[in-house]
């Protein structure tokens, strides 16, 4: 069986086609998203790149998975969310079903992350028995995806796993999303570099302040910050799902601390004397929206 999959990013559009039984990718496109043209613009390209992987492959899908930077609200059918904005308030699922001819899955990248980590990436390799699986987002903001035996769990307001706008510490300050103190307003990468910027007064990058942590107080103080709220931060996620692996990705989950260091601050406040979930590094990179897309 061949599973087709579109990535529908800000920037980018990314399709595959891939082999279910060996795992492997037949044939991978990507064309600019170009979503200053419109949001009209943006369901030509999608359709433009499916018409590209037909020609090259010779195939035709029977359905579509595609995942998108915002999700779709399941009362209304409209996306939301999303930090494309050409696409909130959008009918991108019926529009897209309608255009290209054939049933769409849709989840957003968060979900689609999760799922391909889960078929194709870590888990497999490392926890094959994992039935319940979570994953993280952490760069720029703060997301996440529940899989449960497979399957994503978008829930009744189709917005499950949006951990990172829980609220976590008043310090954070507000958030886009209207409220303060959000998971993300204190461990997204650009939080915890505007943090060590009001301590000190200089503007330094997330990679730079734990590489100069050992020579500067501030930069071990925010470092510091990171591993204490991460840790709070993931063991709402233990306490409340209890899942058996939780993947890290974005930017902010390269920092190798978050896997020792960051592991026993999650141990210090679960509700439990071990931890028994497993916290790993994601295998698939920014590959893995497109590949959970064709998983849908």
């Amino acid at each position: 069986m061949k599973l087709w999959g579109i990535d529908l990013g800000g920037t980018k559009i990314e399709g595959v086609i891939l082999d279910s039984e060996t795992k492997e990718v037949l044939y991978r496109e990507r064309i600019p998203t170009e979503g200053a043209k419109g949001y009209p613009h943006v369901l030509n390209q999608v359709q433009k790149l499916v018409n590209i992987l037909q020609d090259t492959s010779g195939l035709s899908p029977e359905k579509i998975g595609i995942g998108t930077p915002g999700s779709t609200d399941p009362s209304s059918g409209l996306l939301k969310n999303c930090n494309s904005v050409h696409l909130n308030g959008q009918p991108v699922h019926a529009d897209l079903q309608k255009i290209l001819g054939i049933p769409v899955n849709m989840a957003n990248d968060a979900n689609c992350f999760a799922l391909a980590e889960t078929q194709m990436g870590c888990v497999p390799d490392t926890a094959p028995d994992a039935q319940v699986v979570f994953g993280v987002i952490m760069g720029s903001g703060v997301g996440g995806g529940l899989v449960v035996n497979g399957q994503i769990i978008n829930g009744a307001n189709g917005i499950g796993g949006e951990w990172g706008h829980n609220f976590l510490h008043e310090s954070g300050g507000p958030c886009y999303c209207g409220k303060t103190g959000c998971v993300e307003t204190v461990i997204a990468g650009p939080h915890l570099e505007r943090y060590y910027y009001e301590q000190c007064g200089k503007k330094l990058g997330l990679a730079d302040i734990i590489q100069n942590r050992s020579s500067d107080p501030v930069a071990e103080q925010t470092y510091n910050r990171l591993i204490q709220y991460y840790g709070q931060a993931i063991s709402t996620i233990i306490n409340m799902i209890d899942p058996d692996v939780i993947v890290i990705g974005g930017g902010v989950g390269n920092i190798d601390a978050l896997y020792t260091e960051g592991l026993e601050s999650v141990k210090r406040h679960i509700f439990n004397t071990e931890c028994h979930t497993k916290i790993l590094k994601p295998k698939l990179g920014d590959s893995a929206g497109v590949f959970g897309a064709a998983y849908l």
